[in-house]
């Protein structure tokens, strides 16, 4: 089963992404979170991707700070990027993602978006199990600080 673990990361990425611009407010990335059950969305100009913000930027840095839903997404959003290629294995994304302790990876290629991958579809996509497990190990286990 060796062969399963090195995967394109391009066979189990979704290719339609939901996305905000960083000149959209929080209230529409909040929106577009609701409508897709999503925790964090891409923040993309022009197609290239130059952060993302999830709900806990947004609860953080805007509604904790005093600031009204018509912040630009820009001021809450991360830019400290970490993101995948098109030409990785489902292997290597996963240890990405277990490095870096991320649930969900843009995958980038030429500066474009093109798609992002789950922890969940790494699992689900005959991925080794034990590799997956390993990834969300990794995450939780470095999360534990309350």
């Amino acid at each position: 089963m060796k062969g399963e673990d090195h995967l394109n990361i391009q066979g189990c990425m979704s290719r339609n992404v939901a996305t905000v611009s960083s000149n959209q407010t929080i209230k529409e990335a909040a929106e577009l979170m609701n409508q897709h059950n999503i925790g964090s969305i891409p923040v993309v100009d022009q197609g290239e991707l130059k952060g993302i913000v999830t709900d806990r930027d947004i609860t953080l840095r805007s509604t904790a700070q005093g600031l009204d839903s018509n912040t630009m997404v820009s001021q809450v959003m991360s830019t400290n990027l970490v993101s995948g290629h098109s030409t990785m294995s489902t292997e290597e994304a996963a240890k990405v993602m277990a490095q870096h302790q991320i649930r969900r990876l843009p995958i980038v290629e030429n500066n474009q978006l093109i798609g992002i991958v789950a922890l969940g579809d790494l699992a689900t996509n005959q991925m080794s199990d034990q590799a997956a497990g390993v990834a969300l190990t990794n995450i939780s286990e470095q999360n534990k600080t309350f």
